[in-house]
C-alpha cells in the first residue's frame, strides 16, 4: 500500500485528529511545514515560535512512542507538500481545515496541484464544534450577533463525540527532515520567555483541562477575577490544537452541570462565533466591520503606544496586564478588555496596534478571535459594545482586583501602597516615586473619545 501524508498544522495531537485517523489506514507520514519565508499575511509571531517549538518536540516523542516520528521541511507549503508527495509516492494527503483567509487560498492551491498529479485529498474539521457554513440565520446568512448564534448552535444538537488516537500506525520508512532546533524559532538574546510557565503538548492539555474542571463550578463569578486562579488557560492549548473543542465540549457536559459549566461553554460559543466571522469577513484583522470608523480621527502617539506595550500608562491594573503579558506570554482575559479599552478610548490609538501587539506577545495568539475581539472592544466590529462604552480601569480594578493582589504581583513597584489606593496611587498620601503618573487623564481622554465618536456620527 502507498503511503499517506497527515499535513498537521493547527492540530498538534494524536487523539481526535480525523486527518490523522484517516491518514493512519496507509503507510503514515506525519509532516509539518514551517513556511516563514514566503511574503504573505500574519506570520507568527514570536511566542507563538516559543510555543510551537515546545509542541512540536512534544508531538515528536508522542509519535516516537508509536514507532514513528513527526518529518519537518521548511518552505512554501504549496511547493513543500506537492515535492513530498512525489518524493515519498503518497497516493492521500490529508489535513484538518484552516479558516485564516490565506490558509483557505493556499489549501484550495494545494488541493488542485495535488489532485493535478494524481493524488487523493481529503480533509477535515479538526479545531471547530461545527464548520462555519454551518451555522447561519434563517436566511442562510452568517450571524453578526453572538446571542443568536450561540442560541443556534445549542438548537443544532450535541456535538459529535471525540475519538482516541489510531490504535494501531504504521509508518513510512526513512523520510528527510529538518531538525527543530535548526529553525530558530525559540528567543536567545535577550531570551524573553525565561519567565513563561507553561509546558505545551497533549498530555499537558489534558492535564489543564482536568484540573480546572475541578474547580469548574465556581467559574461564571471567579473568571472576571485575575488576582484569582479561575480560568482554564487553555487557550494556546486549544488554539495549537493539543487538545480539540469537542474534547473539551464533552468533558465539561459529563463532569458538571451548574452555571460555572454553562458560562465555559458559551466561550467556545464565542470562540466559534470569532473565526466564524473571519471566515465569512476575511479582511476582519484590517476592516472594520462597521464601516463608519473608516473614517474616525485616531491619534497617533507611538510615546503612549510604547509605554502601554511596556506597562508603564501609570494605571496600574492596565499596567499589570500588560507585564503579565510580557513575562508570561498571556494576560488575563478581563485585563485583555481593560488594557484594549484604555489604548482605543482613552489614548485614541487604533486598535490595529494593539492587535499586531497582541498577535506577536500572546501564546494562544488567534487571527479570528484576535481581530474580532478588539473590533469588539473598539466598537466597530459584530456584537460590538458601543463605542460610548467605555471601560474605567480604576473601578475595574477596585471591582476585580479589590486587594490588589493582582497589581502588586506585576507591578512591585505598588507593594506598599495601601489598598485603597492601590489602584489610584496618584492619591495616595505618599505616592511611590518609582511608578510613572498615568499618561492620561482618564476624565479628559473619555471626553475626546466621545468627542471623536460624535464626529464620527455627524460625518456619516
Amino acid at each position: 500500500m502507498k503511503p499517506a501524508i497527515a499535513w498537521l498544522r493547527q492540530d498538534l495531537r494524536l487523539s481526535d485528529n480525523p486527518a490523522l485517523r484517516a491518514a493512519s489506514e496507509h503507510p503514515l507520514i506525519c509532516v509539518y511545514v514551517l513556511d516563514d519565508e514566503t511574503p504573505g499575511d500574519w506570520k507568527m509571531g514570536g511566542a507563538s515560535r516559543w510555543w510551537l517549538h515546545h509542541s512540536l518536540a512534544a508531538l515528536d516523542r508522542a509519535l516516537k512512542d508509536h514507532g514513528g516520528r513527526l518529518v519537518l521541511r521548511r518552505g512554501a507549503a504549496e511547493k513543500t507538500i506537492p515535492a513530498l508527495a512525489d518524493e515519498t509516492g503518497a497516493e492521500l494527503v490529508t489535513w484538518n481545515r484552516c479558516y485564516e483567509p490565506f490558509a483557505v487560498r493556499r489549501d484550495t492551491a494545494i488541493k488542485k496541484v495535488l489532485t493535478f498529479n494524481g493524488v487523493a485529498v481529503e480533509s477535515f474539521n479538526g479545531s471547530l464544534l461545527h464548520e462555519p457554513w454551518e451555522i447561519a440565520t434563517g436566511a442562510g446568512k452568517p450571524f453578526r450577533v453572538f446571542t443568536p448564534f450561540w442560541n443556534a448552535l445549542r438548537h443544532k444538537g450535541d456535538v459529535a463525540k471525540p475519538h482516541q488516537a489510531p490504535h494501531r500506525m504504521e509508518f513510512r520508512g526513512h523520510v528527510a527532515s529538518d531538525t527543530l532546533a535548526d529553525w530558530d524559532l525559540l528567543p536567545r538574546k535577550p531570551d524573553w520567555a525565561k519567565g513563561f510557565d507553561w509546558t505545551p503538548g497533549e498530555k499537558h492539555a489534558h492535564d489543564a483541562l482536568y484540573a480546572f474542571l475541578d474547580h469548574l463550578a465556581a467559574y461564571r463569578h471567579e473568571r472576571d477575577r485575575p488576582d484569582h486562579d479561575g480560568t482554564s488557560r487553555l487557550s494556546p492549548h486549544l488554539h495549537w490544537g493539543e487538545i480539540s473543542p469537542r474534547q473539551i465540549w464533552h468533558a465539561v457536559r459529563a463532569r458538571a452541570h451548574s452555571d460555572g459549566a454553562e458560562t465555559f461553554l458559551k466561550e467556545l460559543g464565542w470562540r466559534e462565533f470569532c473565526i466564524q466571522l473571519l471566515y465569512h469577513h476575511p479582511r476582519l484583522p484590517t476592516d472594520p466591520l462597521d464601516e463608519r470608523f473608516e473614517a474616525f480621527p485616531w491619534r497617533r502617539s507611538e510615546k503612549d503606544f510604547r509605554a502601554w506595550t511596556r506597562g508603564q500608562t501609570g494605571i496600574p491594573i492596565v499596567d499589570a496586564g500588560m507585564r503579565q503579558l510580557w513575562q508570561t506570554g498571556w494576560m488575563h482575559n478581563r485585563v485583555r478588555m481593560i488594557a484594549a479599552s484604555l489604548l482605543i478610548k482613552q489614548l485614541g490609538i487604533h486598535w490595529h496596534k494593539g492587535q499586531e501587539w497582541f498577535w506577536d506577545t500572546l501564546v494562544d495568539a488567534d487571527l479570528g478571535n484576535n481581530a474580532a475581539n478588539w473590533q469588539w472592544v473598539a466598537g466597530c466590529g459584530a456584537d460590538a459594545a458601543p463605542f460610548f462604552r467605555i471601560f474605567n480601569p480604576v473601578l475595574q480594578g477596585e471591582k476585580f482586583d479589590p486587594r490588589g493582589a493582582y497589581v502588586r504581583r506585576y507591578v512591585p513597584e505598588l507593594a506598599e501602597v495601601p489598598d485603597r489606593f492601590i489602584h489610584r496611587p496618584w492619591d495616595a498620601p505618599c505616592p511611590p516615586a518609582d511608578y510613572p503618573a498615568p499618561i492620561v487623564d482618564l476624565a479628559k481622554g473619555r471626553v475626546r473619545a466621545l468627542d471623536a465618536f460624535q464626529s464620527l456620527k455627524r460625518q456619516s
